[in-house]
């Protein structure tokens, strides 16, 4: 049973211990990692033997590394083996590293600590594909995007809170080593007994030979991801987003100090803001997507990053000429509000954009190789971190240009990914029209959603009231549906590029043209066997007066050829819409008798093929819809 909301999952065995595990394991990451660097770059307490610029790049390097070499294997070793049980094997590993890096404090010693931030990598490479792997098996779909949301809030706010206190142990005199050798230990043995707890999550794929060769197995795992189109493109969305935030924290901390002007407060407050608005977007995005996955949440994300990613470079163009603001000071300058409205705003967006591809992925993903995938995801996030530094090294150094201007163009380069990655997938684009569509116009509810299978092919009929039917049924039913419409519909102007990405089947009858109806037939048939949902609507046109007509016995002749299960839906609230054809006389231009109406979609239990004849599948769905039309 789902809790009503995803903090009540906050409660439950099956999710608590695994949380706390994941969280735990970023706040100590951050902590060592950061304590270290200010240790070395600030404190001076260390002798690396190299320039302070140059040792925070290979402490960098040293963390990333292990991402490429070993992600490959974290996925092999999740798939194969009982998630549960792995953790509690991954956080052992945490509490040993974390005790020799008390040896490494304790001795002062730069060559066993930067090991041990190279080990810190490697461990958090085997834990990444079993964080995202195992929410699938423990969660249900309807709270899939919610537990996401709960992960990637808490994983932004350990960053934060890691980060933050990492640099002001460090800053202890006299006992900053202590301090974080203590807090390193105490953290990863609390993270160990949170696994401790951990229910069992049996293997997906126990049979698996461990490939521990990382240059080929690496190959082999990109090229797996590279044949689910869908999914892998959702893959390079996430690298995308880890890319754009990347630039923003490389970059932070000098803008900070040589744009705005402000002292280190202002700097800290600027990454709060940032790493809690992440936090907020993930946890609004169950509410927004009406607890399912919502992948129309994407582009309102990514155009949301590149408005407000736009307006910070025009908030504050070029530097301030301000030196050591305080935060008070900061926020009575002329553009100090502006810009942390633009970062908030940004941020949340970003959780909008990144939630719904994690959900995406582990709901499109083969469960049996789910975690391989995730590895593999996690193999592309490494590179397009490195290609963020890369890429903002030869903005700053090799071309010119300001700090500024370096978000002018990360921002742009946003929108330019952005509009290529919905052209190669109009799925995205098309939820993103459906979701604002319906979520403007209309007050939603949705019955029985549980009925549409979760993969395979279905043939879905329903009553057809309105000329957003499809855009209705589009948003409320998570799955991608191939819509098969009267072909004068398919032809409206607006619409026609929709229905074009969206795959729709356009139809026409026998005695209208006998060419179209019979490629239609062909269509449905090679959709329902690449095991798609197809929907049709028996009646034959729009109701004329809010009535459901006499479903015609074409769905007889699909199933013939396919026989697939049928599933039966009705819409409600819809007569009487600016859509449907009552009051038409008005034409196009008519206005909606009343906004934010409520509208239903009810989904029935599905039939089998030998039952769904005709008359049967009308009287389900009238029995669906009831007396609202």
């Amino acid at each position: 049973m789902s809790s009503h909301s995803q903090f009540g999952l906050l409660t439950q065995r099956r999710f608590l211990p695994f949380f706390l595990t994941q969280s735990l394991g970023a706040f100590n990451d951050n902590v060592f990692k950061q304590g270290f660097v200010a240790l070395v770059v600030f404190v001076g307490a260390l002798d690396v033997g190299m320039p302070a610029a140059s040792f925070s790049l290979l402490a960098g390097a040293l963390f990333i590394a292990p991402f490429f070499l070993f992600s490959a294997l974290g996925g092999q070793l999740a798939d194969k083996y009982d998630k549960a049980r792995l953790a509690r094997w991954i956080k052992a590993l945490e509490l040993l590293l974390m005790l020799l890096a008390c040896a490494g404090f304790l001795l002062k010693s730069a060559p066993l600590l930067l090991g041990v931030l190279f080990l810190l990598g490697l461990q958090a490479s085997l834990f990444g594909p079993l964080k995202y792997g195992i929410l699938p098996q423990v969660l249900s779909e309807a709270e899939l995007t919610g537990g996401n949301g709960l992960v990637e809030s808490a994983t932004m706010v350990s960053i934060l809170l890691g980060t933050l206190l990492g640099t002001t142990l460090a800053g202890i005199a006299g006992d900053g080593l202590v301090f974080l050798s203590m807090v390193g230990v105490g953290t990863a043995l609390v993270g160990w007994f949170a696994a401790l707890a951990m229910p069992p999550s049996p293997a997906v794929s126990p049979a698996l030979t461990i490939n521990f060769n990382p240059l080929s197995e690496t190959w082999r795992s990109l090229k797996f991801l590279a044949g689910n189109r869908t999914v892998f493109l959702s893959c390079l969305g996430i690298s995308w987003f880890w890319f754009y935030g990347s630039m923003y924290f490389l970059i932070l901390p000098v803008y900070v100090r040589d744009v705005v002007g402000g002292a280190t407060p202002v700097y800290t407050l600027m990454l709060a803001l940032f790493s809690v608005g992440t936090g907020v977007g993930a946890l609004l995005c169950e509410l927004l997507s009406r607890r399912k996955v919502e992948i129309g949440l994407v582009p309102f994300g990514s155009i949301g990053m590149t408005v407000f990613g736009l307006d910070l470079y025009f908030a504050l163009p070029a530097a301030s000429g301000q030196h050591e603001l305080s935060i008070a000071a900061f926020l009575a300058t002329g553009y100090g509000w502006r810009l942390v409205i633009d970062l908030v705003l940004m941020a949340i967006f970003s959780g909008f954009f990144i939630v719904p591809l994690f959900a995406l992925i582990q709901q499109r993903s083969e469960p049996g190789h789910r975690s391989r995938v995730i590895g593999a995801n996690n193999i592309l996030n490494a590179a397009f971190m490195v290609a963020a530094s890369l890429l903002g090294f030869a903005l700053l150094n090799g071309i010119g240009l300001t700090l500024p201007q370096v978000l002018l163009v990360t921002a742009l380069c946003n929108a330019v990914v952005a509009i290529y990655i919905y052209t190669l997938v109009p799925e995205f684009l098309l939820r993103f029209v459906a979701w604002i569509l319906i979520n403007v116009l209309y007050r939603l509810r949705v019955r029985g959603v549980e009925q549409v299978p979760d993969e395979g092919a279905a043939l879905l009929v329903c009553n057809h009231v309105s000329y957003v039917d499809a855009l209705v049924i589009m948003g409320l039913v998570p799955r991608p549906i191939r819509f098969v419409m009267y072909y004068k519909i398919f032809e409206m102007p607006v619409a026609k590029q929709l229905f074009r990405w969206a795959k729709a089947i356009p139809i026409a009858g026998a005695k209208e043209d006998p060419a179209v109806m019979q490629r239609a037939f062909e269509e449905v048939s090679r959709e329902l066997r690449d095991g798609h949902l197809v929907c049709i609507f028996p009646e034959g046109g729009l109701t004329r007066d809010g009535e459901i007509a006499r479903f015609r016995p074409g769905m007889e002749r699909i199933l013939e050829r396919d026989p697939v299960p049928v599933i039966p839906m009705a819409l409600q609230g819809l007569w009487g819409s600016v859509f449907s054809r009552r009051d038409r006389g008005l034409g196009p231009l008519k206005l909606p008798r009343r906004f934010w109406s409520r509208v239903g979609l009810a989904i029935g239990a599905p039939r089998t093929p030998s039952e769904a004849r005709a008359e049967v599948m009308e009287q389900d769905v009238r029995a669906l819809r009831g007396e609202l039309a």
